[in-house]
């Protein structure tokens, strides 16, 4: 098994670890969901929105997350949709178009380009539809 984010070169991990780590990541991916749709927005009785200060920090790197997402990389690129799903979001409307823009421009399969779409579905249930600014 190759070296990755996940495992580290050398012996196999107990299965335990692994799932450990798999909850972890989904725990931490389920606390950015509720930061991102439970915030406040302009307009609204509780204020302006609340800063995420992860998203804030990852904001500038939308095009290197496009990236490793479509390496499709086990479980891991999953989770990267998840979090550039969730980035676009927080950062809409222009990184929703930006995250749209990079996942098609860099696709070069149809595997990778079956992506753009799911991140547009998902998108589209919280926003208006970025895909004009995108392609733009």
């Amino acid at each position: 098994m190759p070296a990755s984010v996940i495992t580290a070169p050398g012996p196999p991990l107990h299965d335990g670890v692994r799932e450990g780590c798999d909850r972890l990541v989904q725990l931490l991916l389920l606390n950015l969901q509720k930061l991102v749709h439970g915030r406040g927005g302009p307009g609204l009785a509780e204020g302006p929105a609340r800063p995420v200060p992860f998203l804030e920090a990852l904001r500038p790197h939308v095009r290197e997350l496009c990236v490793e997402t479509l390496r499709l990389e086990r479980k891991r690129f999953l989770w990267q949709h998840q979090l550039l799903g969730l980035l676009a979001v927080y950062s809409a409307p222009h990184g929703a178009a930006d995250a749209l823009f990079f996942l098609l421009a860099l696709a070069r399969t149809p595997e990778e380009l079956a992506l753009a779409p799911q991140l547009h579905a998902v998108l589209c249930a919280v926003l208006p539809d970025p895909l004009p600014a995108a392609v733009a």
